[in-house]
């Protein structure tokens, strides 16, 4: 009863926030979903209705630390034609809050329009709340599955093997990392720098390598041109920030607090570039490629200057 309440208050909302998906599908506002989340297991998974018309439920799910999780709207158990949307969020706090900020989402990476997150590193322990949205409801069904896939979900993790390649799934940086960035890019015309946050799967007992976290940045066509760098430099974390133009070191603090845990050994790799842009001059292009191998994942920092 406290449910079907719930989905008759939500639809007090806005119609922009609760109307049929357009691509992505909006956040959900906190407020109810979190009071009546119900719990789900780590590798269990939960059938419900979606209701009458679009809306949100919420699940809580108890993580260990460093646990890599899938999270899917499945097509066994969903109605046809649903269309869904995933968000997760924590983990929970003291005060029983987790949080405004989209850990990872996703729209129609499943079965026709269902939800999948192929996979989220939750960097810390604890309770986090998986939300559910649906945009064309009419009582249809939807089946939620949270499976562990990797890092401390593995019970007897092998050492990586000699040779290994590193799929980075690219996940939202938070808002503050891109407020802080926007906040450089508007300091100065003839520079420019881009932030971007990938997570790997990684199921073995030794750490991933700074030169397969290179490989796999390098391996996207948009940073061919860093291919050629002869002489890559391998930087510390405090070298980095020494690295970076002055208007953007603040991200240096702010990258390590978003993404860092205790006793990370945080690696730097930078490739350089230069190049004629014809009348308009040169062109420095610099490309960090970061490794948290605790947290498992790799930022890439690219910044630009140019003559003006």
């Amino acid at each position: 009863m406290r449910r079907n309440l719930l989905k008759a208050l939500l639809w007090l909302l806005p119609v922009s926030v609760l109307g049929a998906w357009t691509s992505p599908p909006a956040a959900p506002a906190m407020s109810g979903i979190s009071t009546y989340a119900r719990p789900l297991a780590l590798g269990g998974s939960m059938q419900s209705e979606c209701g009458t018309r679009p809306g949100y439920d919420g699940y809580k799910v108890q993580v260990p630390a460093g646990a890599q999780v899938k999270v899917e709207v499945t097509h066994l158990g969903s109605s046809m034609y649903l269309d869904t949307g995933l968000f997760i969020y924590g983990p929970k706090d003291a005060s029983g809050n987790y949080g405004s900020q989209v850990l990872a989402q996703d729209d129609d990476s499943g079965y026709g329009e269902l939800s999948k997150i192929e996979f989220a590193t939750l960097s810390k322990g604890g309770e986090y709340l998986v939300v559910v949205g649906w945009g064309n409801a009419a009582q249809k069904h939807y089946r939620v599955q949270v499976d562990c896939v990797g890092g401390t979900c593995v019970s007897q993790p092998q050492p990586a093997p000699s040779v290994y390649a590193l799929g980075l799934v690219e996940q939202r940086i938070t808002p503050g990392l891109q407020s802080t960035l926007d906040t450089g890019n508007a300091q100065y015309e003839m520079l420019y720098s881009y932030l971007r946050r990938f997570d790997f799967l990684w199921p073995y007992s030794t750490e991933a390598s700074l030169d397969a976290a290179a490989s796999a940045v390098l391996s996207q066509g948009l940073y061919e041109g860093y291919r050629a760098d002869p002489a890559p430099a391998v930087l510390t974390w405090e070298q980095f920030k020494s690295s970076m133009y002055w208007n953007y070191q603040p991200l240096h603090a702010d990258i390590l607090a978003a993404y860092g845990s205790p006793l990370e050994n945080v690696q730097v790799k930078r490739y350089a570039r230069q190049f004629s842009t014809g009348p308009n001059g040169d062109n420095w292009r610099t490309l960090h490629v970061i490794l948290f191998p605790r947290s498992y994942k790799v930022i890439v920092y690219e910044q630009t200057a140019h003559e003006i």
